[in-house]
């Protein structure tokens, strides 16, 4: 900041104040949380470096019907985001999807996705023997693990169960959910209860089959799932990325069922942005649109944050940080606080995707979710979503399909202007349904730039270490998909925890 620029000072005295950086899903759940916590006294600014709140949840008026640009569903493993709309007001608008199966794409030829699995690891060979020769290689006696460590799920499956179940099921599954490289994604991040397990069993087999094994629980009381801007036929998985994770816009294109009981998936009718709009309102924030935040300094008496426009900065004070961006803005403004923090957070990587919507009059669809396609395959579409058909509360009155292309390092795909994309989802669409397609009646493309983090093996451990770091300082917190899982109920319970953590030293030194 230049010294012939004084800063203007934000803020109103004598009140407590928490500045959540970052507006997307995770800094309003952390905010609504705040708010919860600290009561109505309480003076909470959200600082929004774009013009939305939101984040990966953007829904739009398409073909006369509300149709989600980015994420898509919130998921039932996990309670967090139902929780949230119905803390909101909106548990009367939770709905779920049909009974309809996903399928897989070989060869342009669309088949069912085989049960019994866990992200596309069978936990008996046989479910899978139709697709990939999946017979186990024999073991050391030795459990596949050992406590803490880590490795990539590539070198897991490819090890254990080969090259087929691999590239055929695993890797495009996790596709749909990561846009990610099975090479480069941390079986400890993106599949926890499977490298718990894998600390117990020598068989890779066997631990997925724990996993499934049906206990006699009682089912979590909210239905939850969510997404990040992709489409992707995923399964009925439990916890499906971090500790505390489910996408950023991911499209489940998955089995509605979760062991026979409750459907995995769930929606706002009328669009995830009314979860946005109704969290923002409970939430009773000072709504920054439009502010970027550059600059954090640690003051004895809290944090001073400088934001808005270079020429015309402001100061705000605050007594409380959330840091709830992606991890290279994260990153620049924990640097000059906390350097291994900025570390751990400037070294994961984003996966980019681009959504192809499309609407039809008349289009004969299989009685299916969706689909995910191979690598192998060669393709640039990697999955799709029936919309009209997985979610009932949509209408059939037109067909609406989204379509997911691009994985990492294919990021030159979203250079292509519009009627390229459009062109080649169509083209590849037909093939994968064997049919020549009609013209839709309305299309729209979106690019998600950077949207899906990439937890390579030791993630978990690293997130563990920055926040051991920040620990050293007072009221500062970190949250989001870039340490905590893509997908909105990850989001939601990422930014709760924050909250907590902010509220609880807050509500300690008033004591």
């Amino acid at each position: 900041m230049s010294p012939m620029t004084p800063a203007r000072v934000t803020g109103t005295p004598g009140r407590t104040r928490v500045l959540v950086v970052g507006g997307g899903i995770t800094g309003l759940a952390a905010a609504h949380r705040l708010r919860e916590r600290l009561g109505p006294d309480a003076e909470i600014i959200v600082a929004e470096q774009s013009m939305r709140l939101g984040g990966k949840i953007r829904t739009v008026d398409f073909a006369g019907r509300p149709v989600e640009t980015g994420a898509e569903s919130l998921l039932a493993a996990r309670p967090e985001a139902i929780g949230l709309a119905r803390a909101v007001g909106l548990g009367d608008a939770i709905v779920h999807p049909a009974n309809l199966k996903p399928a897989l794409s070989i060869g342009g030829r669309l088949v069912d996705f085989p049960a019994g699995h866990m992200m596309g690891i069978p936990g008996d060979p046989a479910d899978v023997a139709a697709l990939a020769d999946a017979k186990e290689r024999p073991d050391n006696g030795l459990p596949i693990l050992e406590p803490g460590a880590d490795m990539s799920v590539g070198a897991l499956v490819r090890e254990r169960l080969g090259d087929e179940v691999l590239d055929r099921l695993v890797a495009p599954m996790l596709a749909g959910v990561y846009a990610g490289d099975v090479d480069r994604l941390s079986v400890r991040a993106v599949m926890p209860q499977l490298a718990a397990a894998l600390e117990r069993h020598a068989r890779l087999t066997e631990a997925v089959a724990e996993i499934k094994r049906p206990t006699p629980v009682a089912p979590p009381a909210g239905v939850a799932s969510d997404a990040s801007p992709q489409t992707g036929a995923a399964s009925p998985h439990l916890n499906p990325t971090p500790a505390a994770s489910d996408p950023a816009p991911r499209d489940g294109a998955a089995s509605p069922r979760l062991q026979g009981a409750k459907p995995v998936f769930a929606t706002i009718d009328g669009g995830l942005n009314r979860l946005v709009t109704a969290t923002s309102a409970a939430a009773r924030a000072e709504i920054r649109l439009g502010m970027t935040v550059r600059e954090l300094r640690q003051t004895p008496y809290g944090w001073e944050a400088i934001a808005g426009p270079v020429p015309d900065p402001i100061k705000i004070t605050a007594d409380a940080l959330v840091i709830a961006v992606p991890a290279s803005p994260a990153a620049e403004l924990l640097r000059a606080v906390e350097p291994q923090a900025a570390a751990a957070l400037s070294g994961v990587a984003y996966a980019s995707v681009a959504l192809a919507a499309f609407a039809f009059d008349r289009l004969e669809l299989p009685e299916r979710s969706g689909f995910l396609t191979p690598a192998s395959d060669g393709k640039t579409v990697k999955a799709a979503t029936f919309a009209s058909q997985k979610w009932p509360h949509l209408g059939r009155r037109r067909q609406i399909v989204r379509v997911s292309m691009g994985r990492l390092g294919e990021e030159a795909l979203l250079q292509y202007d519009d009627a390229t994309l459009a062109k080649t989802a169509l083209r590849e669409l037909g093939e994968h349904l064997g049919q020549r397609l009609p013209d839709p009646v309305e299309q729209r493309i979106d690019r998600w730039g950077g949207a899906l983090p990439q937890y390579t093996p030791g993630h978990l451990t690293r997130v563990a270490a920055a926040r051991e770091a920040l620990g050293d300082h007072r009221r500062i917190a970190i949250a989001g998909a870039a340490v905590d899982g893509v997908g909105i109920a990850a989001c939601v319970a990422s930014g709760r925890s924050a909250a907590e953590a902010i509220a609880d030293q807050i509500l300690a030194d008033s004591r």
